[in-house]
């Protein structure tokens, strides 16, 4: 258990960090997945009333992360906003706070189902899909896809029995050939990494890096838990785009 745990995809040497992010040294490139900025904002005009903090709270800890790395580069693989509309609704100080970030390296937008289009005034570059020598950046895995492809959409989240106890959190799931990163928003569940829509993505040996208490633990496949018996037959509810 540490604070970051290395990885290899395709033949790339990763860094999965307990903040939810992947470092990819070679190319000093950060990833992150899912920010689902706004999300509080989008549920409250649907009668929803969650704390109005997410948004803070995850531009809070993407700082963090891009303080940490210093990267020459930021991928953000989609759904950084909860809806199509939710640039618009970032409060002032959200949005130059946002702003800054985005113009310390040089960031791409990748086009979710969330945020197909790119969000107002932020700067950065959009983009559907994005190739660099051995990874291949999309927001949703593609069934057949070519080895490398790193990925979000799918909140991967994973269970394990240590001692008695159930230890459960949002994890990094890897099979050596592709990735798939935990979301990061602030407000965002997951689907257990067992679940039919999740696993049939991924090669029968596979591992995770779950994420608990600011560390990460590296775990087999072998000893997950099965997933809440809601998740096994259920179709994953993260498809349908926000509006």
């Amino acid at each position: 258990m540490s604070t970051s745990i290395s990885l290899v995809v395709n033949g790339a040497d990763l860094l999965a960090d307990a903040g939810g992010v992947l470092f990819w040294p070679a190319r000093q490139t950060l990833i992150v997945a899912d920010l689902h900025l706004e999300k509080g904002s989008s549920l409250a005009r649907k009668g929803t009333l969650l704390p109005p903090f997410d948004t803070r709270a995850t531009i809070d800890r993407l700082r963090a992360a891009v303080e940490t790395y210093m990267p020459e580069r930021v991928i953000c693989v989609g759904d950084s906003f909860h809806d199509m509309a939710g640039a618009g609704r970032l409060a002032g100080e959200d949005r130059a706070d946002l702003a800054a970030l985005v113009r310390r390296a040089e960031w791409i937008w990748i086009a979710g189902n969330h945020d197909p289009l790119p969000p107002d005034g932020l700067g950065g570059t959009v983009a559907d899909t994005i190739v660099d020598g051995p990874l291949t950046f999309r927001h949703e895995a593609e069934d057949g896809a070519a080895s490398g492809e790193i990925s979000g959409h799918y909140h991967p989240a994973a269970r394990l029995r240590v001692k008695g106890r159930t230890i459960s959190g949002r994890c990094f799931v890897h099979d050596g050939s592709r990735l798939i990163l935990p979301a990061f928003g602030a407000y965002t569940g997951g689907l257990d990494v067992r679940a039919p829509d999740l696993r049939r993505l991924l090669a029968r040996r596979f591992e995770v890096g779950l994420i608990r208490d600011g560390r990460i633990w590296r775990i087999p496949a072998s000893e997950l838990m099965a997933p809440p018996p809601a998740q096994l037959a259920a179709p994953f509810r993260y498809r349908e785009t926000a509006r």
